[in-house]
């Protein structure tokens, strides 16, 4: 009887215990009047250093962490949400694959590390695959990335996808133009199937001034921690800047489709393209949200559909002979 009553009150402390645990919107309210307080001195601190500050001195290195703390809270509420749909994918066996195309330092690789933090390694999956062996180049083209689709409940992530065929591999002629048709022409009906058979397909395409890639590259050539970023392709980026631009231009303008559109998504401002692609990625399944309040409505002037930069980068060559973009 004693040990009935032992194990009924601590049960009954569990209950209690899980009863006084915050609800997601409540944590979320602290978490941004907090942050909002930060970010009120992380002006101050810009204000009183201004742009010609030391940027090794104790200020500066204050400022830089607490504006990047303030970012990755922010960052927070979404990738709680993250969780929770990860989980209604595990519940429902939906398979989701996404795709993050773009420039060379377009901000691909800290999309998908801000987009797997805090994820159920069991349940997902990041791919980025080198340069085809001798075997593979023997294969179908589609055949090295089908090896690595998510079973069921799954997301495989894909840090440049078979669209390497469709960007990079014209460019500098690692594939023959015979090759290029061939992909451009099968490649919707590939991902109709996909879709139809019930994968989730989202597709990203990361968008950087060429002023502000070339900042990154210098960047990286500086730092030392950064430095292992920057490959043969990167250095001659910026003097292919319009051959990438028109392989970009045939890229969504025959493989931007109703089943698998693309999403564009600017990302001269990181934290700006991280929010807003996990928010595309949130709303591409109906699960229930953890906090209906937060903002999931994608910002305008970050994400572009691929119709709509298609009809901007064909204005652009109307106007100035030439794409812009």
């Amino acid at each position: 009887m004693d040990e009935e009553r032992t194990n009924s009150e601590g049960l009954e402390g569990l209950q209690l215990d899980a009863e006084s645990i915050p609800s997601a919107q409540e944590v979320n309210a602290r978490r941004s009047e907090a942050t909002a307080e930060l970010q009120d001195e992380v002006n101050s601190l810009e204000q009183q250093l201004g742009p010609e500050a030391d940027p090794l001195s104790g200020e500066a290195m204050k400022k830089r962490a607490l504006r990047r703390y303030v970012r990755e809270e922010a960052l927070k509420p979404y990738q709680a949400e993250l969780i929770k749909m990860q989980q209604h994918l595990e519940k429902s066996g939906t398979r989701m694959v996404i795709l993050f195309e773009g420039r060379d330092a377009a901000g691909k690789g800290g999309t998908i590390r801000r987009v797997t933090r805090y994820m159920n390694e069991k349940h997902y999956r990041v791919v980025a695959l080198g340069k085809p062996t001798e075997h593979e180049r023997t294969q179908w083209f589609f055949q090295k990335y089908i090896q690595h689709f998510p079973r069921a409940g799954e997301v495989v992530l894909f840090d440049r996808s078979w669209y390497n065929r469709a960007m990079v591999e014209p460019v500098f002629e690692f594939c023959s133009d015979k090759e290029y048709k061939n992909f451009m022409r099968g490649v919707t009906g590939f991902e109709k199937d996909l879709v139809r058979q019930g994968t989730v397909l989202i597709k990203l395409y990361f968008s950087v001034t060429k002023e502000e890639q070339n900042r990154r590259f210098e960047r990286r050539k500086a730092d030392p921690l950064r430095q292992w970023k920057l490959s043969e392709v990167d250095v001659q980026a910026q003097e292919r800047w319009d051959d990438f631009t028109n392989v970009k231009y045939e890229m969504l303008k025959r493989t931007h489709t109703t089943h698998a559109p693309w999403k564009i998504i600017r990302s001269n401002d990181k934290h700006l393209a991280r929010i807003n692609a996990i928010k595309i990625i949130l709303n591409s399944v109906a699960y229930e949200r953890l906090d209906d309040t937060l903002d999931f409505v994608p910002d305008p002037n970050v994400v572009i559909s691929g119709s709509r930069e298609l009809e901007m980068m064909e204005a652009q060559r109307l106007g100035s002979g030439k794409f812009l973009a």
